[in-house]
């Protein structure tokens, strides 16, 4: 049935119900691997030199959000492994998330894309659903599960 389960995890508990849908299908369906992925927002050189008032040290967006980025793809791998995932793997892409997620999961050929319902940052794009989870559905030519 599912052997590529794509979860979208951004910190938020909805992303994280996410990953807890995609463990159990995997306790289902044992030979099936997990690819955890957060995507943060890419920002040019250009965006990053817009602040006047940046203090000196101080890190370009990009550096900033990868590493957070990072932090959230840990913590949901070992969240994973904690409750029992067998096969997992985490990835930090940059772009506009639902490209970002959608683009990944042809690439990996996913059998299956796991998504909370609404992120960290939710707007009127979607009404009953955020945007992020609105669009990939819409646009995935895999299966979507919305949490």
């Amino acid at each position: 049935m599912f052997k590529r389960i794509l979860v979208a995890v951004d910190g938020s508990k909805t992303s994280l119900n996410a990953l807890d849908k995609a463990i159990e299908l995997q306790k289902i369906i044992p030979d099936t691997e997990i690819f955890i992925l957060c995507v943060y927002k890419h920002h040019s050189l250009f965006e990053a030199s817009l602040s006047i008032g940046r203090p000196a040290g101080m890190d370009i967006p990009d550096k900033v959000l990868s590493e957070y980025a990072k932090e959230v793809v840990n913590h949901a791998k070992d969240m994973a492994q904690e409750h029992g995932a067998k096969k997992v793997r985490g990835f930090v892409k940059a772009g506009r998330p639902s490209k970002v997620i959608v683009k990944f999961a042809e690439d990996k050929e996913a059998d299956l894309i796991v998504v909370g319902s609404r992120g960290t940052h939710s707007d009127k794009d979607g009404m009953l659903l955020g945007s992020v989870s609105h669009r990939v559905a819409s646009q995935a030519k895999c299966p979507v599960l919305v949490v």
